[in-house]
């Protein structure tokens, strides 16, 4: 028969920092300094590591230098455009040697130009020697030693966000299409879906309710799921990247056909009841199904209708045309 009933979905979950980072050196040199620890809360913009920054140094004076001679070119090259004008307007020279003059004048700006991008290429690679953490969040596992020489793009420690911490699992195809069914897209999963519970691996539940904030969009071929984001507050940092868990989303199923999970066969990946038709023969019927998560009923969504009759209880011992009596 048909009911509607309240019972939860579970969904083992992997848990992240939201807004994790990888932490790389954007310049070569020698590690002069580590400050911070494994496990180490840092804030946004606490330095992390220092690499020895004596050649980035010489790197700016000279490109500062560069500039100083580039602007004094400029100029003289101005004075010289300038004196030609005058001269230009009286007669005395040439208009080619105007606008020679003025030539050099144009070249002169734009080698300032250049040197002033040089210097501040320079102050960036300078910059780079100080490396800091770009969020808030705990500091992983350290990588690098003192002296050690890091070339650009070295990878140093990761850095992970915990103010907020983001749980990833898989929604089935069946669970997709069921969803998109009832509510016309998962797009307005996200205005709809209840609150969500994470449970612990020994069974306990963590305080904070967490939210769907985002699907993947796509569907993995070898799977056949979509990977689902939901997002929990972690104000006590009782949460950490790498953890372990089950989402449960408690949901309403109107008007859905309940069977007991004991009158499924699972054959590889396919579901099927078998029916007792008027004979009292059993047939076997592949359905689509969803299980409650309660261990003890599924939904039937296809392959089955309401007044069949199927064999509840002992299916796994049937086999196709045996005889039901009951």
């Amino acid at each position: 028969k048909r009911e509607t009933v309240t019972a939860p979905l579970t969904w083992s979950a992997a848990i992240r920092g939201k807004g994790d980072v990888s932490i790389v050196s954007r310049c070569t040199g020698t590690l002069n300094e580590i400050k911070v620890k494994d496990g180490e809360r840092v804030k946004k913009g606490d330095v992390l590591f220092l690499i020895d920054s004596r050649i980035a140094e010489n790197a700016l004076v000279h490109a500062q230098a560069d500039l100083q001679t580039a602007i004094a070119n400029r100029d003289n090259a101005r004075l010289e455009a300038e004196s030609n004008k005058e001269l230009a307007d009286q007669g005395i020279i040439s208009d080619y040697l105007l606008r020679k003059s003025l030539n050099v004048l144009q070249s002169a700006e734009a080698q300032v130009a250049q040197a002033r991008a040089a210097v501040r290429d320079a102050e960036l690679r300078l910059d780079y020697c100080t490396i800091k953490s770009p969020v808030d969040g705990l500091v992983g596992n350290i990588i690098p030693h003192v002296g050690d020489v890091i070339a650009e793009g070295t990878m140093l420690t990761r850095v992970a966000g915990v103010s907020e911490m983001e749980a990833s699992f898989s929604l089935t195809e069946s669970q997709v299409h069921a969803i998109v069914s009832e509510l016309g897209s998962l797009e307005n999963v996200l205005k709809v879906v209840p609150p969500l519970t994470l449970r612990f691996k020994d069974g306990s539940e963590y305080s904070e309710k967490g939210k769907i904030t985002s699907f993947s969009g796509m569907v993995d071929q070898q799977t056949g799921s979509v990977t689902c984001y939901a997002t929990f507050p972690n104000p006590k940092s009782e949460l950490f990247s790498g953890m372990q868990g089950t989402i449960v989303m408690p949901v309403e199923w109107e008007d859905v056909m309940l069977v007991p999970l004991t009158s499924i066969v699972r054959i590889q990946n396919k579901a099927l009841v078998y029916k007792v038709g008027a004979d009292s023969l059993a047939t076997g019927a592949i359905v689509e199904i969803e299980e409650l998560g309660d261990g003890e009923r599924a939904v039937i969504l296809s392959g089955a209708e309401v007044g069949e009759t199927i064999v509840a209880k002992g299916a796994a011992n049937v086999h196709e045309n045996d005889r039901v009596i009951w």
